[in-house]
């Protein structure tokens, strides 16, 4: 059975640039677009349809998710809270877990996950679920689009050859294109009326239809020439992102081992207003974009007999940043004489970015597991994250950690507007972050 913020509306279909418009009270046509996948991407991009005045149909997986949009109980931007609030009891607004109601909408516009797995093989259930979901529910005449980040051909082998055995050709009765998501959670500075977009289309009919459903929130889109060059674009944009980090991680090693400091290094190199982009060191990275899709085009070149040293190489550095914090964290122990097994070690902030409650990927949890691993007391306060499972086990944030005494407090990620004012009182501190100043006792990875 469906849950809904409001009931699901009868089909009816009519014709229009944008697939399957509805009629509103002023006579005006209104178009109907299914978002399947309610996560960090699906949900804002429902809100941002909704606030240009589309019927949306948001479709997951989760009942649990679903309760939670319903009850506002989301992590979302203060913009998108407020429009969440706003659409809460609008009709045009639905919930559901029934695919079926992909066939209601004239766009279906696929946002779910697209994971690794432990062993950093691409993790493609999710997207695989979604477009079989898709494809059993396509209508001739709709637009879909595909805007998770995967590997390069994902549109064709999971929807276009798929709708071909159902019948449905894409570009002629159906249509389809491939958009990257740009959605940066927790960062109010890049909306997504404020971001370009790129889609590249099946047909330049497909790719017409993709044009102007994303600018409805985006205020340009820039057309490639087929699915494929979209899909390779943004696989470009993050391993870049995971070339420069690595960079920067390795660069902050040499500066410490050289007596540098890092932050002052990289803050000089940036007054160069040409030929430099700063990147920043930290204990890791999280989230749904660096440390995993760079792993997408890796397995997809290893089929093809194709070496990508460079990127390989970045990714084999970022996923061993984590344990370079455990090894740092073993080193200040010892300094002071205090074995790791029995060491009472904080974490400060276990999202994997200032300002979400998000864990996905964090390093944090990791550096949790292989502290835990070597038998340290490791606990964490994060005011934005209240539990985290690792490995079966919940552990709590703590509320007051100036209140406890700590062998060593490793400060991970910091929230914005967050007092971390009694550090300076505090003997051993590892600034993970790089960012932390005035404090007379802090190390760095």
């Amino acid at each position: 059975m469906p849950t809904a913020l409001s009931a699901l509306a009868e089909p009816e279909a009519t014709t229009g640039l944008l697939p399957h418009p509805r009629p509103t009270g002023d006579g005006e046509e209104r178009p109907t677009v299914a978002v399947i996948g309610l996560g960090y991407v699906g949900l804002p991009s429902a809100l941002a349809l909704l606030a240009a005045d589309c019927r949306v149909i948001g479709i997951d997986v989760s009942t649990e998710r679903l309760a939670a949009i319903g009850r506002q109980d989301v992590d979302l931007l203060p913009s998108d809270l407020a429009r969440l609030a706003e659409f809460a009891d609008d009709p045009r607004f639905s919930l559901t877990t029934d695919p079926a109601a992909l066939a209601e909408a004239g766009t279906v516009i696929v946002c779910v996950p697209t994971p690794v797995d432990p062993y950093l093989v691409p993790d493609l259930g999710a997207l695989a679920s979604a477009c079989a979901s898709v494809v059993e529910h396509a209508v001739p005449g709709q637009l879909l689009m595909l805007t998770s980040t995967t590997y390069v051909g994902t549109t064709r082998d999971l929807l276009v050859e798929p709708l071909a055995a159902r019948g449905l050709t894409a570009g002629t009765d159906i249509h389809v294109a491939f958009s990257p998501e740009r959605i940066d959670p927790g960062n109010s500075r890049h909306t997504q009326d404020s971001t370009p977009r790129v889609a590249g289309g099946v047909s330049p009919r497909c790719a017409e239809l993709a044009t102007e459903v994303l600018s409805l929130t985006a205020p340009s889109v820039h057309l490639v020439g087929s699915p494929e060059a979209a899909e390779m674009s943004k696989l470009f944009e993050n391993t870049f992102r995971a070339v420069n980090i690595a960079l920067a991680n390795e660069f902050a090693d040499n500066s410490r081992a050289l007596g540098l400091d890092p932050m002052e290094i990289i803050e000089a190199a940036a007054t160069k207003p040409y030929g430099f982009m700063p990147f920043y060191p930290g204990p890791g990275v999280g989230g749904h974009c660096i440390p995993c899709d760079p792993h997408y085009l890796l397995w997809q070149l290893r089929k093809l007999r194709v070496s990508s040293p460079l990127v390989d190489t970045a990714m084999t550095a970022i996923a061993g940043r984590p344990r370079q914090v455990v090894n740092r964290v073993r080193e200040l122990l010892a300094e002071r004489g205090h074995a790791v097994a029995g060491a009472k070690v904080l974490i400060a902030g276990v999202a994997y970015k200032p300002g979400v409650a998000d864990l996905r990927e964090s390093p944090a949890l990791e550096i949790i597991e292989e502290l835990s691993a070597l038998g340290a007391e490791v606990a964490f306060s994060d005011p934005l994250v209240s539990k985290a499972r690792i490995h079966g086990t919940v552990l709590e944030s703590v509320p007051d950690p100036a209140a406890e005494k700590w062998d060593l407090v490793v400060v991970h990620t910091v929230h914005p507007g967050s007092d971390l004012g009694w550090l300076a009182e505090h003997g051993s501190v590892l600034d993970a972050t790089y960012r932390l100043a005035g404090l007379p006792t802090k190390a760095v990875v």
